[in-house]
């Protein structure tokens, strides 16, 4: 009988892919991040408990092409600071991928909140456009113009903040199957090549993605680079399904689907 492909695999071919995972080399993206200040209040009112907001009411909007052979991706992310106790980090609202791959092992893996969407990173010359779009609205728009070269840094520590949980399967109670967990994800960076941009974030109306909830008051980094990023995740706790309850819509276009639980007799 011709093999099953929906059948168990072997324990060699899970090894395998193991081993595969683990000796991915340094993969290159050519990214713009925007971080602007925004209103301390509009910060505040998206952190779930336990994040809190930090001294300074950012936004960090990451708009990247990876060079990923054979397979390119865009990936992007709009996250505003945050701190979890003395950890200092940021908590992403949205982070479109332009493929369902990408998407996959971001949310079942970290918690990740991403989605399919469009992303756009386009050079000419000096002149720079990144955005990022779902539902056919760009709703985060960097234009500039590159003003010049930065010093490269060194490798730099970042750390984000996830909610990982499962919706419960009869829509009721929690709103959960288990506790949320809240996630540590540290990212480290290497860049070889960073550049000044000067120009301008448009943030559009989208009831799908409301960043534009998120004003530009100050830009304070606008720039473009190319870098190559690892990541690991851990889970720091178990937090209140209660108190995240009410934030859960920030992870679905119509959080119906979730709340209310499938109809009785439905095939999905």
């Amino acid at each position: 009988m011709a093999r099953v492909r929906y059948g168990a695999r072997t324990e060699a071919e899970i090894a395998a892919a193991r081993a595969a995972g683990a000796k991915l080399p340094d993969i290159w993206s050519t990214g713009v991040v925007a971080v602007w200040e925004t209103d301390p209040d509009a910060v505040a009112a998206v952190l779930p408990p336990p994040l809190k907001p930090t001294e300074r009411p950012l936004v960090r909007a990451n708009i990247s092409k990876v060079d990923l052979p054979g397979y390119p991706l865009g990936a992007g992310s709009v996250a505003v600071a945050a701190a979890h106790g003395d950890q200092q980090g940021w908590y992403p609202l949205v982070m479109p991928m332009t493929h369902e791959r990408a998407l996959i092992g971001g949310r079942e893996v970290f918690g990740e909140p991403k989605k399919l969407g469009e992303v756009g990173v386009e050079r000419d010359g000096l002149v720079v456009r990144a955005s990022l779009a779902r539902h056919g609205i760009a709703f985060v728009e960097v234009r500039g113009a590159v003003s010049g070269p930065l010093p490269l840094p060194g490798p730099t520590e970042k750390v984000d903040f996830y909610f990982k949980f499962l919706p419960a399967v009869d829509g009721g109670g929690t709103g959960f199957d288990t506790d949320p967990v809240l996630v540590h994800c540290v990212r480290n960076e290497k860049f070889r090549r960073l550049e000044r941009l000067t120009g301008d974030v448009v943030l559009r109306e989208s009831m799908y993605d409301p960043v534009a909830d998120l004003p530009v008051r100050t830009i304070v980094e606008l720039t473009i680079g190319e870098k190559t990023t690892d990541q690991k995740g851990r889970v720091v706790e178990r937090v209140s399904a209660q108190a995240l309850l009410p934030y859960i819509h920030q992870r679905y276009d119509d959080p119906q689907q979730i709340l209310d639980g499938p109809p009785e007799g439905s095939v999905r």
